[in-house]
């Protein structure tokens, strides 16, 4: 029957509307019962409590099906209901634009439940909007009346937001009972103000007009309606020159003169909208003067005296000017200097005169030529204005202001500590003067000798150093500098005393006495194979006992290569910081011996270094073949060793119990598998599942599997996450054949029946006892075979003398022979990566994650670490093995087995296209 018409909207205020007729509680899914968790019986946070989260709906089978290790409550008994609470709604409201926060938009009510005595848990709360916006919230009135406003962000907008809100609104009473609901509003246009732009809209205009301008169009004014329509622009005062046209330009009626007309002229600009609605606006119009006469220089004096050496930025003079067109007003004109002079510079606003670069009277060309002469300029406009011109002159005075200059001012000397007391190093005199030209101001003398070491030389009165003592640096009681820094200052005699530093730095050089010594006579390192190339494996290091102690350079002198390389090893030669300069193979080279020496520049001394190569997995599976192209019948039968393919894997670094064995790509519907699929070396394709092309199920007739071979069969599960794991890859291309051309024969003959069992095993001790076992029953068949076919040939073909001597008598029907029967049994490896504590014996068993296999483990074993491989796991599934095949072998009556064994021997009907 058709659904209720939801209920019409209702004004703001009005009070809730009715709710719908006939609405229900809607009733959440409700989870297929008989869940459960593996590996858990104890029930989650939400069934203690009485409610459940919603978990999402599984389709098929998967839905109803159970994990094992786990048990669950049958059903959920208590669910979180959704009921018709909020009253009046859903429905639909309108706004203006515009509205301030606050501003009412729709009334509601809440009905709580019968069993809801507390109130409301979660007040009515907009949880979503489309499109989404901040603009809308709902506030309480008392009680349970509620009501939706607006919220002031942002302001809502006609012309440039959406017109329309689709607001959620939910609620949520104490009993868990919950309702959901839209409240639909639509925004209402309102005739807005008209807006200024540009400019216009933030500030007061300036406009500038030079007098003597003909009348013209001096400005536009930009304004819009916010409802498009078309605005009216007057100007106000009517009595000003100036006129506006229709699309908001402004002209000027006259032709302006600054000295008889205002200077300025403010002007309101109206926009009008056609219902009236008005924006006003201020222009202010400023008349420029044109200026047509010369600027005068008001001061008189055109000479000045400063010393030499002022500071830039001190005045020298202020220069002043006046223009007649400003009248009774301040000029306003521009200084500058035309003269290319760079050691003056003029205020362009004032014309103050100051220093701006370094003046010294004692150089070239002031010291022969002590006056600069400046040509000022004076003008009343930066460009193509009047200007005027003055010239004036600046002697410079000299004063002493040069110290005493020695060249070069730091010396550096070199003694050995064995030279002689009394032993003359430098006259200082003879480097040093001073530049003033009055004799009075280039005297100087030394003084002050100082600084570190001074105690051992002195400075007679003409300058000149001496040393007074000997320095042995390799007496234990010398503090062991071996450079001392002297200081000593020279001095102008005239005021103001100016003065200099010379440094002198005396070396003491040390005799080389004592040859450099390694700390051990051979050092060891053990070095991982995988280290990479330029890493640092050790250091060596030496030391020397003269003082100070000589730079000490380390360098490889005899070993460090190989067949290979002539250097696999480098020293660092400051730091002795040992590094590898090729990949290290510990399955080619398993130590390495070389020789590094020690040089302080004149002795040196050798030390051995021996590197251990640690072995690391980093060989991967080496398989053979690697690529290999088969053919199988569309009917080919589950476990048969597809056309006897076998793959052998060799790893120069791991074992061969070590390798798994995996189809990484390709394997569709899991066709495909490899057993052993873990612990040997070789491995053979078995085919995992039978063809199904006829309901769709298959679609591929070539596959392309991609096979990797991993080495980490061996690795613990607790080791796997740092153990380093190498793959190798095999490539197989399978082509399914849709009609083999190989008739079935109708000879009674040997019929095989193949079925697979789940077995486990520990570890790789298997692997050479089922290869025995399996050569044995290989043997053993082909004598039972070759003995039936013996006993085939005897019965159909009979000796010739016996044939003829009974050719005349009547021979009995031959009975049909009957069929033999073998049945070979196709064991695959389950692993059982899961453990789970049965929840009604208490025992602890493992399982298989994929096919549901399960053991009981014993009480000292570990549980087996987790290998999730895909291909094992489809072939555990396909093998028909139930949720207790690994744990006991079903038991069936003899009769059944009969139908079975009946059935393995007819050829496999054609499915039909609906199976």
């Amino acid at each position: 029957m058709p659904a209720s018409p939801a209920p019409a909207p209702r004004a703001a205020g009005t009070g809730p509307a009715p709710a719908p007729r006939g609405a229900g509680p809607a009733q959440p899914p409700r989870c297929p019962s008989g869940t459960a968790r593996l590996g858990s019986a104890r029930h989650g946070p939400a069934e203690r409590s009485g409610t459940a989260a919603p978990e999402p709906r599984r389709e098929g089978a998967a839905a109803g099906r159970v994990r094992l290790g786990a048990a669950r409550p049958a059903s959920r008994r208590s669910r979180r209901r959704r009921s018709q609470l909020l009253q009046g709604l859903p429905a639909t409201s309108t706004v203006e634009e515009n509205s301030a926060a606050g501003v009412a938009v729709y009334d509601f009510n809440v009905t709580l439940s019968p069993l809801a005595s507390e109130g409301v848990a979660i007040r009515p709360t907009i949880v979503n909007s489309n499109p989404l916006t901040e603009a809308f919230d709902v506030v309480s009135k008392g009680g349970l009346e509620f009501r939706v406003i607006t919220s002031g962000k942002p302001i809502l907008d006609y012309e440039t937001m959406p017109k329309s809100f689709d607001l959620q609104i939910f609620v949520d009473d104490t009993t868990g009972r919950t309702d959901l609901n839209i409240l639909t509003i639509h925004v209402t246009d309102k005739n807005e103000h008209p807006v200024f732009r540009g400019n216009m809209a933030i500030q007061t205009v300036m406009i500038y007009v030079l007098e003597g301008t003909p009348p013209e169009r001096i400005y536009r004014v930009d304004a819009a309606d916010p409802e498009n329509a078309k605005l009216q622009y007057s100007l106000l005062p009517a009595t000003a020159p100036f006129s506006i046209s229709e699309s908001g330009a402004i002209f000027s009626t006259k032709e302006f003169d600054y000295e008889k007309d205002p200077h300025s002229y403010f002007l309101n600009i109206t926009v009008t909208d056609p219902d009236g609605l008005n924006s006003t606006r201020t222009v202010n119009i400023n008349i420029i003067n044109i200026n047509d006469e010369r600027p005068y220089f008001t001061t008189k004096q055109r000479i000045y005296r400063i010393p030499e050496e002022q500071s830039p930025g001190t005045s020298v003079a202020n220069i002043t000017a006046r223009d007649p067109d400003d009248g009774d007003s301040p000029s306003r004109l521009f200084y500058s200097i035309q003269s290319s002079d760079r050691r003056f510079s003029i205020n362009p606003a004032t014309g103050e005169l100051q220093v701006a670069g370094r003046i010294d009277q004692d150089a070239l060309p002031l010291r022969l030529h002590p006056n600069i002469s400046l040509v000022v300029r004076a003008e009343d406009s930066p460009s193509s204005g009047h200007a005027r011109e003055m010239e004036i002159t600046i002697v410079i005075e000299d004063v002493n202001d040069n110290p005493p200059e020695c060249n070069p001012s730091a010396f550096r000397k070199e003694v050995n500590e064995n030279t002689a007391p009394g032993t003359f190093h430098v006259d200082l005199r003879n480097y040093c003067k001073d530049i003033d030209a009055d004799p009075s101001n280039n005297q100087f003398i030394f003084t002050g000798l100082s600084g570190f070491g001074s105690n051992n030389f002195t400075l007679d009165s003409t300058g000149r150093l001496v040393m007074t003592g000997t320095i042995d640096l390799d007496n234990p009681a010398n503090p062991g500098v071996e450079v001392y820094t002297l200081t000593v200052r020279v001095q102008d005699i005239a005021h103001p005393n100016y003065s200099n530093i010379i440094y002198i730095y005396i070396r003491i050089k040390p005799v080389n006495e004592f040859f450099p010594e390694f700390r051990n006579l051979s050092y060891v390192f053990s070095v991982s194979e995988i280290t990479k190339v330029g890493s640092s494996i050790g250091r060596v290091h030496a030391t020397d006992e003269d003082w100070p102690p000589s730079v000490i350079t380390y360098s490889i002198v005899a070993g460090a290569g190989t067949r290979d390389y002539t250097n696999i090893f480098w020293i660092s030669q400051t730091k002795g910081d040992v590094r590898i300069l090729a990949r290290l193979d510990y399955e080619t080279t398993q130590k390495h011996i070389f020789t590094v020496q020690a040089s302080d520049q004149q002795k040196s001394t050798t030390a051995s270094v021996t590197v251990n190569v640690l072995e690391v997995n980093d060989e991967e599976p080496v398989c053979s073949p690697n690529f290999f192209s088969l053919q199988i019948p569309v009917d080919l039968a589950v476990g048969t060793n597809i056309n006897g393919f076998r793959i052998e894997c060799q790893d120069r670094d791991s074992d061969p119990r070590s390798f798994r064995y995996f189809v990484n790509e390709g394997n569709e519907n899991s066709h495909f598998t490899f057993s052993p699929s873990a612990g040997s070396n070789t491995s053979r394709l078995i085919l995992a599942s039978r063809f199904d092309y006829e309901s769709g199920l298959d679609t591929k007739w070539i596959y392309s599997l991609r096979i990797h071979i991993t080495d980490d069969n061996l690795v613990s599960a607790r080791d796997k996450t740092t153990h380093l794991t190498k793959t190798g890859t095999v490539t197989l291309s399978i082509r399914v054949i849709p009609n083999p051309t190989t008739a079935t024969t109708t000879t009674p003959g040997v019929t095989v029946v193949t079925r697979r069992e789940n077995i486990y095993s520990p570890s790789a001790w298997y692997v050479p006892f089922v290869v025995t076992l399996g050569a044995l029953l290989l043997l053993g068949l082909l004598g039972h075979l070759g003995l039936l076919l013996l006993t085939r040939l005897r019965s159909c073909c009979p000796p010739a003398g016996k044939a003829h001597s009974t050719s005349l008598i009547n021979a009995p029907a031959k009975k049909k022979p009957k069929k033999e029967v073998t049945v070979t049994m196709t064991k695959l490896n389950t692993i059982f990566d899961g453990e789970a504590r049965d929840p009604v014996t208490g025992r602890v068993y493992e399982f298989n994650t994929r096919s549901g296999a399960r053991r009981w483990k014993k009480s000292n074993e570990p549980l087996q670490p987790v290998q999730a491989m895909q291909e094992m796991s489809s072939a555990t599934e396909n093998s028909g093995q139930g949720v207790d095949g690994a744990e006991a072998p079903s038991k069936k009556e003899p009769s059944e087995k009969r139908k079975e064994l009946t059935a393995a021997t007819k050829p496999a009907a054609k499915p039909s296209a609906g199976q």
